[in-house]
Protein backbone atom coordinates (compact mmCIF):
# COMPACT_ATOMS: atom_id res chain seq x y z
CA UNK A 1 0.00 0.00 0.00
CA UNK A 2 1.18 3.10 -0.73
CA UNK A 3 -0.02 6.86 0.47
CA UNK A 4 0.58 9.89 -1.82
CA UNK A 5 0.33 13.71 -1.09
CA UNK A 6 -0.97 15.32 -4.04
CA UNK A 7 -0.59 19.38 -4.34
CA UNK A 8 -3.65 21.49 -3.57
CA UNK A 9 -3.15 23.67 -6.56
CA UNK A 10 -2.98 20.98 -9.44
CA UNK A 11 -3.35 17.46 -7.40
CA UNK A 12 0.43 16.75 -8.04
CA UNK A 13 2.22 14.07 -6.12
CA UNK A 14 4.55 15.86 -3.85
CA UNK A 15 5.75 13.75 -1.48
CA UNK A 16 4.79 9.10 -1.02
CA UNK A 17 5.09 6.36 1.50
CA UNK A 18 5.06 2.49 0.98
CA UNK A 19 3.87 0.13 3.91
CA UNK A 20 3.65 -3.37 4.16
CA UNK A 21 0.04 -4.84 4.82
CA UNK A 22 0.18 -5.21 8.73
CA UNK A 23 -1.00 -3.42 11.45
CA UNK A 24 -1.74 0.59 11.68
CA UNK A 25 -0.28 3.13 9.76
CA UNK A 26 -0.77 7.02 11.82
CA UNK A 27 -1.30 9.79 9.48
CA UNK A 28 -0.93 13.31 11.34
CA UNK A 29 1.07 16.34 12.38
CA UNK A 30 3.13 14.25 15.36
CA UNK A 31 6.48 13.32 14.30
CA UNK A 32 5.28 9.63 15.83
CA UNK A 33 3.19 8.70 12.58
CA UNK A 34 4.19 7.36 9.62
CA UNK A 35 2.72 9.80 7.33
CA UNK A 36 3.63 13.20 8.81
CA UNK A 37 2.10 16.38 7.09
CA UNK A 38 2.54 20.01 8.46
CA UNK A 39 -0.32 21.89 8.45
CA UNK A 40 -2.36 23.79 10.76
CA UNK A 41 -5.62 21.84 10.25
CA UNK A 42 -3.90 18.40 10.28
CA UNK A 43 -4.36 17.09 13.96
CA UNK A 44 -1.68 15.26 16.01
CA UNK A 45 -3.02 12.12 15.22
CA UNK A 46 -5.65 12.31 12.23
CA UNK A 47 -6.66 9.02 10.85
CA UNK A 48 -5.19 5.71 10.35
CA UNK A 49 -5.28 2.76 7.93
CA UNK A 50 -5.43 -0.10 9.50
CA UNK A 51 -4.76 -3.39 8.07
CA UNK A 52 -7.31 -6.70 8.24
CA UNK A 53 -6.56 -10.15 6.91
CA UNK A 54 -10.47 -10.26 5.96
CA UNK A 55 -11.10 -6.90 5.06
CA UNK A 56 -7.96 -5.44 3.53
CA UNK A 57 -7.14 -1.82 4.48
CA UNK A 58 -9.33 0.32 6.41
CA UNK A 59 -9.26 3.96 6.91
CA UNK A 60 -10.48 5.78 10.19
CA UNK A 61 -10.70 9.03 11.64
CA UNK A 62 -9.44 9.51 14.44
CA UNK A 63 -9.75 13.93 14.54
CA UNK A 64 -12.55 16.18 15.08
CA UNK A 65 -11.21 18.03 12.44
CA UNK A 66 -12.37 15.05 10.04
CA UNK A 67 -11.46 13.35 7.55
CA UNK A 68 -13.28 13.33 4.27
CA UNK A 69 -13.88 11.18 0.88
CA UNK A 70 -15.64 12.87 -2.21
CA UNK A 71 -16.33 15.65 0.20
CA UNK A 72 -18.31 13.67 2.55
CA UNK A 73 -17.10 13.02 6.52
CA UNK A 74 -16.32 9.29 7.16
CA UNK A 75 -15.98 7.00 10.52
CA UNK A 76 -14.10 4.00 8.88
CA UNK A 77 -14.00 3.30 5.07
CA UNK A 78 -12.61 0.18 3.50
CA UNK A 79 -9.99 1.68 1.34
CA UNK A 80 -10.35 1.52 -2.52
CA UNK A 81 -7.17 1.84 -4.56
CA UNK A 82 -6.44 5.28 -6.29
CA UNK A 83 -8.87 7.03 -3.51
CA UNK A 84 -8.31 10.01 -2.78
CA UNK A 85 -9.26 11.46 1.06
CA UNK A 86 -8.64 14.97 2.34
CA UNK A 87 -7.71 15.86 5.76
CA UNK A 88 -9.73 18.57 7.22
CA UNK A 89 -12.23 19.99 5.56
CA UNK A 90 -9.13 22.41 3.69
CA UNK A 91 -6.79 20.20 4.39
CA UNK A 92 -3.81 17.83 2.31
CA UNK A 93 -5.66 15.19 -0.02
CA UNK A 94 -3.67 12.26 -0.06
CA UNK A 95 -3.94 9.43 -2.76
CA UNK A 96 -4.00 5.78 -1.57
CA UNK A 97 -2.77 2.94 -3.66
CA UNK A 98 -3.46 -0.79 -3.37
CA UNK A 99 -1.26 -3.41 -4.85
CA UNK A 100 -3.02 -6.86 -4.89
Amino acid sequence: MSAIVLSLLNSVPVQSWTFEPEGVVRIGRATDNQVVLFSAVVSRHHAELRWHEVNGWQLVNISANGTYVEGEAIKEIAVANGMVIRLATSGPKIQIAVKT
